[in-house]
């Protein structure tokens, strides 16, 4: 699929979180190794705190909901099968450079450098614009359960 193809799915069926919890807006790149999405951080986002500034737990959750996005395309586009769950099993190397802000765009893209069985571990990048503003990795579990769309 087209990077442009790609970028007209509805991102909510790809994920097994529900608003007020989503951390993305759209998958912009997909392929086997490294996943795209983009990200507007609104006002009325639950992470974000009194100063307009998003709480770094957000950024986490974008970085593991980029991962799910992932999951989700394979299991429904790929293989024709529903959205399964997943949980994050470890963050490692976390480095929250500087927090992210209410109007910005993230961009965040996850490289995977290893799946094995239900285990997958990506590297993680977030931007805004060309300003790198975290990086980390993270391994996540998917499971064999259905996710409810």
């Amino acid at each position: 699929m087209q990077d442009s193809d790609v970028k007209n799915i509805d991102v909510l069926t790809l994920l097994p979180q529900r608003p007020p919890f989503v951390m993305i807006d759209r998958l912009t790149h997909y392929d086997e190794v490294v996943t795209t999405t983009c990200f507007t951080v609104r006002e009325d986002n639950i992470f974000l705190e009194e100063d307009g500034v998003l709480n770094p737990c957000a950024l986490v959750e974008n970085i593991a909901q980029t991962c799910a996005a992932r999951m989700g395309y394979i299991n429904l586009h790929v293989h024709g099968e529903h959205v399964k769950l997943g949980f994050i099993g470890s963050v490692k190397r976390l480095q929250v450079i500087r927090p992210a802000r209410q109007g910005e765009v993230l961009t965040t893209s996850i490289e995977v450098t290893q799946e094995m069985m239900q285990l997958t571990m990506v590297l993680a990048e977030v931007k805004v614009g060309d300003e790198i503003i975290a990086t980390g990795e993270m391994r996540i579990a998917e499971t064999d359960i259905d996710a409810i769309n």
